[in-house]
């Protein structure tokens, strides 16, 4: 087995050196750098290659949010799961909209951390439903006519079974219940979810939970 190549970015030493204990126990993650702010990130991901990034959001030079935006605008990003003290921090959503593959509480308990690790280098974003409505409340008082006008223009892109995949993926369906949802095959919700992908312009699930709720596609009855 491959091991899952880590990047460590947080200005607290503490909390670097209590995330590199913690995932040293893992057999299947190999910690390769640590960074001390979001500055240093890109050209340790050019000298380390590594698979996922966990990214502090809150750092003094450079941000994680910041941080985060370069990475994803790369070709060859890795994925980034942001650390994070806040459940409903409007920062994290940035950083979501950004391309993060999603966020963990400084807080979660050791092998829940690792365990999104290892989620997040197999491709699933991590990132619970109840956490997803949360955040996306948290962000619908914000120039909300605007967004969704916009979302709903980008929206009108995809194919009707696209769509339909589109907005299961926005109530936080598996493939699978996708697949069973809407009587299809799980290798043709995997091929729509990539048409969805690349037709809106986006990185991964979790963009397009966002962007079927920005566009109200949600809301029972729609």
């Amino acid at each position: 087995m491959t091991a899952i190549r880590l990047l460590l970015v947080d200005d607290d030493p503490l909390v670097r050196a209590g995330l590199s204990l913690m995932m040293g126990g893992a057999e299947d993650i190999e910690i390769v750098g640590e960074a001390a702010d979001g500055g240093e990130v890109e050209e340790l991901v050019d000298r380390t290659r590594p698979d996922v990034v966990l990214m502090d959001i809150r750092m003094p030079t450079v941000d994680g949010l910041t941080a985060t935006q370069r990475l994803r605008a790369r070709a060859d990003a890795p994925q980034v799961v942001v650390l994070t003290t806040f459940h409903a921090d409007e920062h994290v959503l940035r950083a979501l909209r950004a391309g993060a593959a999603g966020f963990v509480l400084k807080d979660t308990p050791p092998a829940q951390i690792v365990d999104a690790v290892r989620r997040v280098a197999a491709g699933d974003p991590v990132l619970s439903p109840t956490v997803t409505r949360r955040l996306m409340a948290h962000a619908a008082g914000t120039a909300a006519d605007t967004r969704r006008a916009r979302a709903r223009e980008r929206v009108a892109a995809l194919a009707e079974r696209e769509r339909e995949v589109a907005v299961a993926v926005g109530r936080g369906l598996s493939n699978a219940e996708i697949a069973a949802a809407l009587y299809m095959s799980v290798a043709t919700v995997k091929t729509h979810v990539s048409r969805v992908l690349a037709k809106l312009d986006l990185n991964n699930r979790v963009q397009i939970a966002l962007l079927t709720y920005d566009a109200g596609l949600l809301e029972d009855g729609d």
